[in-house]
């Protein structure tokens, strides 16, 4: 199986970066994993509603040409599950599909195209987190997964 996440913006802090490589390789032990991050829109100040949408718009774009398999979009409005949810979920999927991809869209969210060609919407939670952060929580859910689907003991 391989796990794709497709982010909106690069890791900047260096205790995010080693957060996440820290998971990408405990996970490898599980599964092939690999991170694409696209071009963060940025704008000065704060943008209109028409500007929001096209910034939406154009990452939106950016995310499409980069999935492959299923696809599982993070957005606050989607599913939520338990971390024992998440890996049956996943285990699910590894039937039929051999790349699972996760999207983390931009600040300002997914365009309405990235979220119709979602086959699971995935929340985290009503909460706001930055992205940088939110990267590091995905890659430790989807770690304890793994832990949980191979009776590994960290998920306790």
């Amino acid at each position: 199986m391989k796990i794709k996440i497709v982010a909106v913006g690069k890791i900047k802090d260096g205790f995010y970066k080693e957060a996440v490589a820290e998971y990408v390789k405990r996970i490898s032990r599980f599964a092939a994993i690999e991170i694409v991050e696209v071009s963060e829109c940025f704008f000065n100040g704060e943008p209109s509603a028409k500007e929001k949408d096209k910034i939406i718009k154009t990452e939106g774009q950016s995310i499409l040409s980069k999935l492959e398999g299923f696809v599982a979009v993070t957005d606050i409005k989607g599913q939520e599950l338990s971390s024992v949810d998440l890996s049956m979920k996943i285990s699910s999927i590894k039937q039929t599909n051999s790349t699972i991809t996760f999207v983390i869209g931009g600040s300002y969210g997914l365009s309405q195209e990235l979220k119709d060609r979602a086959d699971l919407r995935l929340s985290f939670g009503k909460i706001t987190l930055p992205h940088q952060l939110f990267r590091v929580v995905l890659c430790e859910q989807l770690y304890r997964a793994c832990c949980i689907e191979n009776n590994v003991p960290y998920h306790k």
